[in-house]
């Protein structure tokens, strides 16, 4: 994956403020005062409340990134998961109690968490959405959204399925009432020139999901193709291609290492890479920035983090990356 310019622009300030400054005699000298954002005048605390929860491939990753950035700044994060959204309005009425600086929220169900955000913002605690929910993050009062498009992303996935052949697919949806979801879904049909047909599954039971999707590829033959939005999800699918005996294609959004090891086997088409290492690590990023100078980051639009693709010609690279917790 290229870099993209913002990131660059991060890495660039990053560098500057290690430089060093001529002193009055003309030899180069460390400047006395710390630049803006450095971890000299930083001390902050900063709440990421997300609809994953611990154990998760996915989430652990995003966890993963918000904690490093953490360490690099010198600030203090705490990572809360829970997928209902209800739970997830106390964790930041909690979080504006304690007077974080900072709020880092997914939002699967945007209208469920408007008035949490809502308090958050009142309070003057700048909020970053991540992941879902980006056409309700300016609305809301957020300084930015970091994710990708599920719209796009979508469309990538079903231009991807088409040109390997899928005439008719399973879209396979893992959370009740998620936007995201059903918008890879649409995107998928808007370009796959095909059917497609949602089967609601339930996450929390992955052996429950491999027999709902055996039985649909038993029961329904013309089914060619099925994308899982999730990388447990995935897996699942795969074990009940194999169990139907189908040679229906899979794909899937998002990576884990399992994923990206069936990728390596051939057992799944690819993977659609929305990089949420990054959206762990660049809402702190954005938020530490804020708080120490005042910067703001995207001018009104998201952030994007992907999509992009891992197949077999990439799978290799990434798996050291994905071992490591950071893909």
């Amino acid at each position: 994956m290229r870099r993209t310019p913002i990131v660059l622009a991060l890495l660039g300030a990053l560098a500057l403020t290690g430089c060093s400054s001529p002193s009055p005699d003309g030899q180069s000298a460390q400047s006395s005062a710390p630049a803006a954002g450095s971890p000299a005048e930083s001390g902050g605390k900063y709440a990421v409340i997300t609809h994953g929860g611990a154990g998760d491939a996915f989430w652990d990753v995003v966890k993963n990134g918000a904690e490093a950035a953490g360490k690099q700044y010198g600030v203090t994060v705490t990572y809360q998961g829970d997928g209902d959204p209800a739970k997830q309005s106390q964790l930041i009425d909690q979080a504006v109690a304690e007077k974080v600086d900072g709020i880092v929220v997914s939002m699967a169900n945007p209208d469920a968490l408007k008035e949490a955000i809502g308090k958050a913002v009142t309070a003057k605690i700048p909020v970053v959405t991540i992941n879902s929910g980006a056409d309700s993050s300016k609305a809301f009062g957020a300084l930015t959204h970091v994710g990708q498009s599920e719209d796009v992303a979508g469309r990538g996935a079903g231009e991807q399925l088409k040109a390997a052949g899928v005439t008719k697919l399973l879209c396979v949806i893992h959370e009740a009432g998620n936007v995201g979801l059903d918008q890879r879904c649409k995107g998928a049909e808007e370009t796959l020139g095909g059917s497609v047909e949602r089967l609601q599954v339930d996450i929390g039971n992955l052996a429950d999901v491999t027999s709902k999707v055996t039985a649909k590829l038993q029961s329904d033959k013309q089914v060619n193709g099925v994308l899982a939005l999730n990388p447990a999800v995935a897996v699942a699918a795969r074990d009940a291609v194999r169990d139907s005996g189908s040679t229906a294609k899979v794909a899937t959004f998002d990576l884990s290492a399992d994923v990206v090891a069936a990728i390596k086997a051939g057992e799944v088409l690819f993977a659609v890479d929305q990089q949420q290492y990054l959206q762990g690590y660049l809402p702190i990023t954005f938020l530490h920035l804020y708080t120490t100078n005042l910067n703001t980051v995207g001018g009104g639009l998201p952030v994007n983090t992907g999509p992009g693709f891992v197949t077999k010609d990439n799978a290799d690279q990434v798996a050291k990356l994905a071992e490591a917790g950071t893909r």
